[in-house]
């Protein structure tokens, strides 16, 4: 099984979200079972590491995203990923307009698909340090139910 995290520049949501989950599948034992990488819709970043205040925030809480590197989606991932979760529906629109006929991969929303409340993960990128712990506390819960999702269709 393998799952990619989407956002638009790959350095603050989609790098937090590959971080938790990993952490989350080794805590569960399915860590060699489940590949995760994460991506950008946008090419501005590409093999720049997490925005610091994404890894101080996220190393306060025991995951470590330091060795990640920024990389642009491609075509090649639709074929290769089975579940492409974007964290805003600009992202996913973006997705769907490069998505080829003949992808496995399945597209949705990462919190329309794993939380009743909000359907979005919003950018911190402009926010304070404030918003980088409210991304953390929707990715957390999401990914505690994608890991849920992951047992099941292994």
């Amino acid at each position: 099984m393998e799952v990619l995290f989407v956002c638009l520049g790959n350095i603050c949501r989609s790098p937090t979200a590959e971080g938790v989950l990993r952490h989350k599948l080794r805590e569960a034992g399915l860590a060699t079972q489940v590949e995760v990488a994460s991506a950008g819709t946008g090419e501005w970043h590409i093999g720049k590491a997490p925005d610091k205040r994404s890894q101080r925030a996220a190393l306060q809480r025991g995951y470590d995203l330091s060795a990640q590197r920024a990389q642009q989606v491609s075509r090649a991932d639709f074929s290769r990923y089975d579940l492409i979760l974007a964290m805003d529906h600009s992202n996913l629109r973006n997705l769907k307009a490069m998505q080829p006929a003949q992808g496995k991969a399945e597209l949705d929303l990462f919190l329309r698909r794993y939380d009743s409340v909000v359907d979005e993960v919003p950018d911190p990128y402009y926010e304070g340090e404030q918003g980088f712990e409210q991304v953390l506390d929707l990715i957390e819960r999401a990914c505690d139910l994608l890991v849920i999702e992951l047992k099941g269709r292994l």
